[in-house]
């Protein structure tokens, strides 16, 4: 039945009043801080962000408001950090300042706020990460034991590809499965067959979650979380994934529960499993089931994406780039040979090889935005007033790109790395994965992963693109929390 007109108009005045009271409250709190485009009530930024590319769409807004300007994802303000020293000051200069973390829709909804990596609690995520990394370290990484295992999963991995037999494949499936392997080796203690269902099913997830995570709907549920929950799409995957990862580790947990023994750890999961005994009369501990459990699927969904992404990423690049893929493998035959596995020593020997890897990392700028930080309190920033808990995109890609860091922030070219003599040269503008105290933890595994299997794959294998290289394209095939490339083909000739 149709309202009488004089209540439809009080509805439509009342609204009004609404919408822009919440304009005007929004409009408010942006006072003080950095300049951006007007936020439209409710919606924010959209109109600004309304293309596929969220990445593109910052970095069209820089050209207009500098190197530090506000957006809207929704109601929500985020200031947009750009450039090597923004960056910079916010990660290592005045790191306390920007230490909690900031706001993740997809994450949040899933962690609640637990574990090691997403957690905003700053005394939560000190005790967790100080745990994780000396955990880490005494199962493995950083140490001798864990280069020997990943030159052994690198080996099962050159026996899978030859079994392609040199037909063209997507080679993506296998980098994630000797990935998972090694990172799995580290939270669970043991490593799984390749053709294993359940592990590929994981990894499988995993990839998947990602991708839509770094899509066009992930960046819509980001923006509009609370509306977005009851929306069908494909974000809706990124939660029923979620769930399904945290019961995969729910029950490695309980089963590593079944045969613990407390003189004899096996693996990061034991650990916490003690650690939690140990403290369970404190009511304030922070070693209780449910960190266990959100620590151990951040940690491993980090380590299987992060090097699974560099590797399928890397090898595309070297067939787009014939010549720096023939240097690398002379200096490989020159150093090593094709007899021997590598080792990380080799690494020092190797300065074209090392250059060229880092180029490859910062070409390819796998977490262009980074994982959002949060203020810690009210802080003066470059001129302007930021409230505590405000969320800062520190802009990765844009100090990867800084050309007052690298002389060609454009293209990809290993003269980024290497001084005039042809040296290997550090640069302080590379940080693909962060920097400062709230860094990714597992960079020095990565590291070490990318070199030997990288290394190890071009002792063994001629790489065959599938395309004529004019065709193969660099650019990514989703650009958001993740640049990730798209789809090839390719096969592996036996050298």
């Amino acid at each position: 039945m149709d309202l009488p007109a004089d209540i439809t108009l009080l509805l439509a005045f009342l609204l009004s009043i609404l919408i822009l009271h919440l304009g005007v409250r929004t409009f408010w709190r942006g006072g003080h801080l950095p300049p951006g485009p007007t936020p439209l009530p409710l919606l924010g930024s959209v109109l600004e962000l309304r293309g596929s590319d969220i990445v593109n769409s910052l970095l069209k807004m820089r050209e207009k408001y500098g190197d530090v300007f506000t957006i809207y994802l929704g109601s929500r303000p985020v200031v947009v950090v750009n450039g090597y020293d923004a960056v910079k000051e916010v990660y290592v200069d005045r790191a306390d300042d920007f230490l909690a973390r900031g706001d993740i829709a997809v994450c949040d909804t899933s962690y609640h706020n637990y574990g090691v990596a997403f957690t905003s609690d700053l005394n939560r995520w000190k005790e967790l990460r100080r745990f994780s990394l000396s955990t880490m370290r005494t199962f493995g990484m950083g140490k001798k034991n864990i280069e020997d295992y990943i030159v052994e999963e690198a080996h099962c991995l050159v026996t899978e590809l030859k079994k392609t037999k040199e037909t063209f494949i997507d080679p993506k499936l296998f980098f994630y499965k000797v990935s998972g392997n090694i990172i799995f080796s580290i939270m669970f203690g043991h490593r799984h067959h390749y053709e294993d269902t359940e592990f590929l099913d994981v990894i499988n997830t995993m990839a998947e979650t990602f991708h839509i995570i770094s899509s066009r709907w992930g960046q819509v549920f980001e923006m509009f979380p609370r509306i977005m929950t009851f929306i069908p799409g494909k974000h809706q995957t990124i939660l029923s994934n979620m769930q399904k990862l945290l019961q995969y580790v729910k029950k490695k947990v309980e089963k590593n529960k079944e045969t613990l023994d407390p003189l004899h750890p096996r693996d990061y999961v034991d650990a916490f499993l003690i650690k939690m005994e140990k403290e369970k009369n404190d009511p304030k501990t922070e070693y209780n089931f449910k960190n266990l459990v959100n620590s151990t699927l951040q940690i491993f969904f980090a380590g299987v994406e992060t090097t699974g992404l560099t590797l399928t990423y890397t090898l595309l690049i070297f067939m787009k780039n014939p010549d720096v893929l023939g240097k690398v493998c002379e200096e490989i035959d020159c150093i090593i040979g094709r007899d021997r596995s590598p080792k990380m020593q080799d690494r020092n020997q190797m300065p074209f090889t090392d250059a060229v890897i880092h180029e490859m990392q910062r070409f390819m700028d796998i977490v262009p935005m980074a994982l959002p930080r949060k203020t810690t309190g009210d802080i003066e920033f470059r001129g302007y007033y930021i409230p505590k808990h405000t969320n800062i995109f520190p802009m990765i890609t844009t100090v990867l790109k800084d050309p007052a860091c690298f002389p060609y922030p454009n293209e990809f070219n290993p003269k980024n790395f290497l001084d005039d003599h042809g040296n290997f040269k550090k640069n302080d503008g590379f940080m693909p994965l962060a920097a400062g105290k709230r860094n990714c933890m597992g960079e020095a595994l990565a590291r070490m992963e990318i070199f030997l299997l990288v290394v190890t794959i071009l002792q063994n294998f001629i790489l065959k693109p599938e395309l004529p290289r004019e065709d193969l394209d660099l650019s990514p095939d989703v650009s958001g929390l993740g640049n990730l490339p798209k789809p090839y083909k390719m096969a592996f000739i036996p050298r």
